[in-house]
């Protein structure tokens, strides 16, 4: 599975961290992570929470990722910036029973984390118990046992309902601010990863074009 983590500009200085617990633990799973920023380096560019959730949807749309780690200083904003655009559900992970039921109930694509709250000694083996249990145990499996049917069942449900209640990218992505999207989609690493891994060719046309390539 190709993970991407995205990190909001206000918690930049923790990047290098929050991709080392990640890849600690998935990486023996077999998955890989691309950094898609923001970094902690001096200069690079930074992502608002809003645009971590262009980001993910473009990433996951296309197929240049199978999953996003993402978050900001609540996880909150994140959350919900995430789940404004189709393809993408995104759930709000701050430890490791939310990472787990998170999973296993609502089997989604994208968690949202707040890298400041309650953030201090321990964090780094947060993330990695929280990590362990997100991408550990399967996904969609429900829980508890006596809830797998019901569970099963209302996730398709809410599959159909965001199917219905979202226009394709491509049109929002036009129907956005130019500036607001070509920086989402302006980190160091950016055009590396994404044209590596991206297989959508209409969402691959797209992005191109946003950055007149």
């Amino acid at each position: 599975m190709k993970i991407a983590l995205i990190n909001e500009n206000s918690q930049n200085a923790k990047n290098p961290m929050i991709e080392a617990a990640l890849k600690k633990v998935v990486e023996p799973m077999g998955h890989t992570v691309y950094n898609y920023g923001m970094y902690a380096e001096e200069g690079s560019n930074p992502l608002t929470y809003v645009q971590n959730g262009i980001l993910a949807a473009v990433l996951i749309n296309s197929g240049a990722a199978d999953y996003v780690v993402t978050g900001c200083g609540t996880g909150e904003g994140a959350m919900l910036a995430c789940n404004s655009f189709p393809g993408v559900l995104c759930g709000h992970v701050a430890d490791p029973l939310d990472a787990y039921t998170f999973a296993q109930v609502n089997d989604g694509n994208a968690v949202a984390m707040p890298f400041a709250l309650k953030n201090g000694w321990g964090q780094e083996l947060n993330l990695e118990y929280t990590f362990e249990k997100l991408f550990g145990f399967g996904s969609g499996n429900g829980y508890p046992a006596e809830r797998v049917v019901p569970e099963q069942r209302n996730k398709k449900i809410l599959d159909g309902v965001r199917a219905a209640a979202f226009k394709p990218l491509t049109e929002i992505l036009d129907a956005l601010d130019p500036e607001l999207v070509k920086g989402a989609l302006s980190g160091e690493h950016f055009q590396e990863y994404f044209f590596a891994n991206a297989t959508d060719e209409e969402l691959i046309a797209k992005v191109k074009e946003i950055l007149g390539l």
